[in-house]
Formats: structure tokens, sequence, C-alpha cells
């Protein structure tokens, strides 16, 4: 687990990481990963008949540990519905309340992944919001943890790897979002 509290030069490290990731993406992988957020921000309009923060909070409310399509099903399952279901009981529960019109920022951990997604997904042109998840994670520290924890549930750890997206982005002149996507996007079909 890397740790809370780096020095600049591990700081320097994870930034570079991010940065060649990047540079290694394909121009395919580039093109889909700069639109990975302005879809997901249509998709989230398309099944919560134009209330886009509303089909975002749903969406990130049900990501913990889904794959984006079965992410996407169980979303439009759920606004075909009117209740969630096929999630632990907390995801559940946050998505209902989202759906029922509680303000997704009053339901979702804000400081977190799923707080970041729904920002991310909501305005995908946002200038700080970043999602760091397990492949942002490994982009930065160059490795696969695989089922080991990487202890992004600690604030300062999730914070450090989101500041160094966020240098990374100001260097390559992009929104912090489209680098973690685009790096996401490389990174995902290497790993295959």
């Amino acid at each position: 687990m890397i740790p809370v509290k780096c020095t600049e030069q591990q700081r320097a490290a994870y930034t570079k990481a991010i940065i060649d990731q990047w540079h290694a993406a394909t121009a395919d992988q580039k093109a889909r990963g700069l639109q990975w957020y302005a879809t997901a921000h249509e998709f989230a309009a398309e099944i919560a008949a134009g209330e886009t923060h509303k089909g975002a909070g749903v969406l990130a409310a049900l990501s913990a540990n889904k794959s984006w399509a079965e992410n996407c099903r169980l979303a439009r399952k759920a606004f075909a519905e009117g209740r969630a279901s096929g999630h632990v009981r907390d995801a559940i529960t946050k998505a209902n309340r989202i759906m029922e019109g509680t303000d997704p920022s009053e339901v979702l951990p804000m400081h977190l992944k799923t707080g970041a997604f729904y920002v991310c997904i909501a305005d995908p042109e946002n200038p700080d919001a970043v999602v760091i998840d397990r492949h942002a994670h490994d982009i930065a520290v160059r490795e696969i943890y695989g089922q080991r924890d990487r202890g992004l549930g600690a604030v300062g750890r999730y914070n450090l790897l989101a500041d160094c997206y966020r240098a990374a982005a100001r260097d390559i002149g992009e929104v912090p979002s489209k680098v973690q996507a685009v790096t996401w996007v490389a990174h995902i079909e290497r790993s295959r």
C-alpha cells in the first residue's frame, strides 16, 4: 500500500507514470477516453428522462464493484422499475434516495470515488474532479495489485493520487477526468 504522506519524489513518480500511460495510449484509446464521461453524461440524461444529475447520481451509487455494462444495466433497470435492486443494501438505499429527489451530493461520499464519479458524469468538463479507482491507482504505481488492498478508503491516499492526476492533466493540457479516462481505457485494454 502506498504511503498517505509521500515524498515529492514519490509524488513526481506517480504523476510521471500517469503521463507515460497517457502517451502510451493509442489514438483510438485517446479518442474513446476523451469522450467517456461525455457519453456517460448522455446516458445519465437518457435513463433519468433529462434529469442528468439524478441519472449520474444513481450510476455512481450503483457503481461499486460493478463493470460499466452492469452498472448501466442496474441504473437503467432502477429508473424503469422505480426502485434500485441487484446490489448491496447501502448502494440500493443511496440510489433510491437519489431517485426520490435527494441531491446526490447529500447521499454520496463526495470525497471518495463514488462522489467523484457522480461529478465527472454530471459535468464532464469539471476542472477538478477525478475518479481514483483501483485501475487509476495501479496506473500511478505502475503495478497491478490484483486483489490486494489499495487503501483508497483513506481520504489522504485518495487525495494524493487525485492530486497526481491533476498534476498530470496540467502537464498534458487536459481536464483530470479525461486524463483518468484515457489512461483507464489504455490500462484496461493492455491488461486483457
